[in-house]
């Protein structure tokens, strides 16, 4: 039961957009090994390391379905074959022009406007894999509920073992951990540039549903499979 098993979207490695993030993060995500942070215009080396510890670990990445264990008498194997089946009836969504956005306490690329099809997407990730996830423990639970969920979002935890999912769910690329306000605002300025640039040259799709493997607890995630959407 230590290993988690997480369906993330990410862009094909080597795109734009992928090195963009993982160069961001300073790591790649298919064999964990570490990338070289780029010059940021009042954020120190050392600092952009500390700010980006967060996600560095799990990726750059999107979340379809949060990390889960999975449910009794099912293997990974059994995972994949269930993600190859369901990608082939999914269609690739545009995601329209990207944005930098503070979301409470942490910078993420947003879409700037709602994608056509996106929230269907998302959901089908969350409920037709449903019964390969195995229940959360009381004290995962509660560690949850102590974010101080409203009563939809402790429904959406008891029922699907993430709040953030249906119509609370809401695309985003993490970019940062928790910053206070001005480093918000120098995460953004360093990256705006860049990212205006591939929203016009390179306008980001979601094509894909990867496989994301923990496969010890606080070990970082790693990309394993990439299941192009078919439909």
């Amino acid at each position: 039961m230590s290993t988690r098993y997480a369906i993330y979207f990410s862009p094909a490695k080597h795109s734009a957009w992928w090195t963009l993030g993982a160069n961001w993060l300073g790591r790649d995500e298919h064999d964990n090994t570490a990338l070289p942070q780029p010059e940021a215009a009042g954020i120190s080396p050392e600092q952009l390391q500390a700010i980006t510890a967060e996600p560095r670990r799990y990726g750059f990445h999107a979340t379809l379905k949060a990390p889960f264990h999975l449910s009794a008498g099912h293997t990974g194997a059994d995972l994949v074959a269930r993600l190859g089946r369901l990608a082939q009836t999914l269609t690739p969504v545009a995601l329209g022009p990207l944005q930098l956005a503070t979301l409470g306490n942490f910078v993420a690329l947003v879409p700037q406007a709602p994608p056509a099809g996106l929230q269907k997407l998302a959901a089908a990730c969350v409920t037709e894999l449903g019964d390969l996830r195995a229940p959360l423990g009381e004290a995962d639970l509660a560690r949850r509920r102590s974010a101080g969920l409203d009563d939809r979002e402790a429904e959406l935890l008891a029922l699907h073992g993430y709040p953030h999912v249906l119509e609370r769910f809401r695309f985003h690329m993490t970019l940062t951990g928790p910053v206070d306000a001005a480093t918000a605002q120098r995460v953004s300025q360093a990256l705006a540039a860049e990212t205006s640039r591939l929203n016009t040259q390179a306008p980001l799709s979601l094509d894909r549903l990867c496989l994301f493997v923990e496969q010890a607890p606080g070990a970082p995630f790693q990309r394993v499979i990439d299941l192009r959407l078919s439909a």
